[in-house]
This record gives structure tokens, sequence and C-alpha cells, in this order.
């Protein structure tokens, strides 16, 4: 087993470099994304027992490092973007957003006795993932105390419903597109459709100076001090500061135009997706009972006939409804996969853009949901 806190450090960035390899080097895991690989490379190395349950190497990804990259991120976050991804997918993702909602509270009266007074702790979690991925799970679990064997047992389960739910969203639309109408009605010319592609900042080269990754970093470590400083100060969660402070620094004029934050917060973000494999061991799993899995499934299965049912009633293709979907529960990694996959070019953009919402707006509504669910 790695115990020394440089070997274990070495091994969760290396396990981050090869699912970002691999997504690169191979089209066919491509189409599964790197974060979901980073996923099961930390559960393969947690669960043959690699590495520890325990390690400061975790808590500091868990806290700085975690941290860091949900304020490179949001400084990426151009809500000008929203235009270009259209009304329709817009829309599309507040129905997927919506259907969380729904699935939260349905799932939190289903279960409350099973879970008591974590109940409003679990729902707000669940509601922040599945409104833009698992960067939000950290986020909303941290501020809400998740207890260390239900946060590790509802990590594992998020991990699993995630992989199903990104499985549903490949294969339903070859079974459902008969009733919806076709995704490839609205799709624009390849050329429009590659251009979109290589200007947004997910996907491009970019060339970062010395100067300019000097000051990405120091406005990232400036946010997550001042966003504790005023959790501390004012009683309101730091990750509402963080959330806040960062949205509104990278839509100054300072920070409207962030090289690097994209690329290094994706890396951060990574490092995390490792973690939550590691965190996710069969053992803790079994030790908070199946019902946390069942809790998790129910929220997402609330989520899935929500978006395809109220889809259908708006008349929205097949395409934009699973593209969205993916976007709010898996966040901007994933919906780019079902895009590709499916070869909906024109959703790309789209559905990056309406990820990257998701987590601007994940922690806003998980939190919103915890505290509802609470005082109900």
């Amino acid at each position: 087993m790695i115990q020394s806190p440089l070997a274990l450090a070495a091994v969760v960035a290396a396990a981050a470099a090869a699912a970002f390899w691999l997504d690169h080097r191979f089209p066919s895991l491509g189409k599964v994304g790197a974060s979901l690989m980073a996923i099961v490379f930390g559960a393969v190395l947690s669960n043959t027992g690699l590495v520890p349950a325990s390690s400061e190497v975790y808590e500091g990804i868990l806290g700085v490092v975690t941290s860091l990259a949900i304020a490179w991120l949001l400084l990426s976050v151009d809500l000008r973007d929203l235009k270009k991804a259209g009304a329709k997918t817009v829309g599309a993702f507040a129905v997927a957003v919506a259907g969380t909602v729904l699935g939260a509270f349905v799932a939190a009266v289903v279960y409350q006795s099973s879970f008591g007074e974590d109940t409003w702790r679990l729902a707000a979690a669940l509601t922040g993932t599945y409104s833009g991925g698992s960067l939000n799970f950290t986020s909303v679990g941290r501020a809400v105390e998740l207890s260390g064997p239900l946060f590790a047992g509802a990590v594992a389960a998020d991990n699993l419903a995630t992989g199903l739910w990104l499985a549903a969203t490949l294969t339903a639309p070859v079974w459902l597109r008969r009733f919806y109408p076709p995704a490839e009605a609205s799709a624009p010319r390849d050329a429009e459709a590659r251009n979109a592609r290589a200007d947004h900042p997910y996907f491009v080269r970019e060339r970062m100076s010395a100067v300019g990754t000097a000051n990405i970093f120091a406005a990232g470590l400036a946010l997550v001090w001042a966003s504790e400083w005023l959790g501390g100060l004012a009683g309101v969660p730091a990750i509402l500061w963080l959330t806040t402070l960062a949205l509104l620094l990278g839509h100054s004029p300072w920070y409207r135009s962030a090289p690097g934050a994209m690329q290094l917060g994706s890396v951060s973000l990574h490092f995390f997706f490792v973690l939550i494999g590691i965190l996710s061991r069969f053992s803790e799993i079994a030790a908070v009972g199946p019902a946390v899995l069942f809790f998790t499934l129910l929220v997402v299965g609330v989520h899935g006939v929500f978006v395809f049912g109220v889809g259908k009633l708006l008349r929205l293709d097949i395409g934009t409804i699973a593209v969205a979907s993916q976007a709010a529960v898996g966040g901007p990694s994933s919906a780019l996969a079902v895009a590709v996959s499916r070869e909906w070019r024109h959703l790309v953009l789209p559905g990056v853009a309406v990820g990257l919402l998701g987590y601007a707006v994940g922690t806003y509504l998980g939190l919103g949901v915890g505290y509802l669910v609470r005082g109900w």
C-alpha cells in the first residue's frame, strides 16, 4: 500500500493524466469521458488496496485543491455563452434542473425515516450534483456537513447513478427517437459547428504565459481566502461566497478573458474525480446500507421521467433533451461525451455552455433545496 504523501499525490496526478490521455488518444474512450475514467481509476486503486482509506493528501484535495477548481472554473464561465447555446437548450436544461429538484423532494419524503436529520443534507448534496456535476457535490456536502461514512457512501452511489445515466442518455435516443422530433433537424453546417467548438475555452489550446498563470493562481487563492473569511464573518456558507465572488470577478473587465482558468480548473477537478473513486469503497457503501443508493437512484429516476416527459410535451428534440439532461447530471464533460458520441455536432457548444451554467447555479440550488427540506 502506498503510504508516502508525495507518492500518493503522484499516483492521483498520474491517474488524472491517464484519464485525459486516454480520452484524447482513443475516440471510443472519449465517448465515456475523462471524468468517468478518473473515477474508475480511483475506485480500482482504492478497492484493490493500493492506496489508503484516509490521508492528508485527500484532505488537501477536498479542501484547497477543490476550492481552487471551483474558483478557476467559475472564472472561465461566461454567461454570454448562453446566447450561443440558444433558448431551446437553456430551456431544456431548466427542465432538467427542475426534474432534479423534484426528485430530491420525492426522495426526501420517501426516505426521511431512514436518514433522519441527514435527509436534508443528502437532498442538498444530490440536488447540487445533479444540477451541474460532481463538483457541486463536494461543495454542497462540505457546506451542510454531510457525515464521513454517509458522504463516502453517497459519493459511491452518485458515481454509480451518474454512470448509469450516462449510459441511458447514450442509448435512450436510439430507442425513443421515433417519439420525438429528430435531433438532426436543427443541425447547422459542419464547418459552423467546428468553428463554434474551436472558439470555446473548453477546447482551445491556450498559450499560458508566466504572468498570466501567476495572475490566475493569485486570483484563485485570493477568492478562496476571501470566501473563507467572509463565511466566518457573515454566517453565509463560504461556498456561496466563493461562487458569487468568482462569477463577479470572472465578468469584470480584468478577468473577462482568463486564459488558462478553464485548463487549471479542469485538471484540479479531475484530481477530485480520482479522489471520488478512491472514496468509493465497497465496504463503506455496505456500512451505510443500500438506502443511500436507492435514495440517489430515485432522484435520478424522477429527473429522467420528468425531463423526457416534459420535453415530449414541449416538442423538444431527443438530442437536446439528452444533452441537457446529461449536462445537469454529469456536468459539461458528460454533456460533451453524449453530443460527440451521438454525432450531434451542433449540440457540442450548447451542452458545454449549459453544463458550465450548472457549475454556477448548482451550489445555490443544492443549499436552497436542503434548507427547504430541513424547514419542512
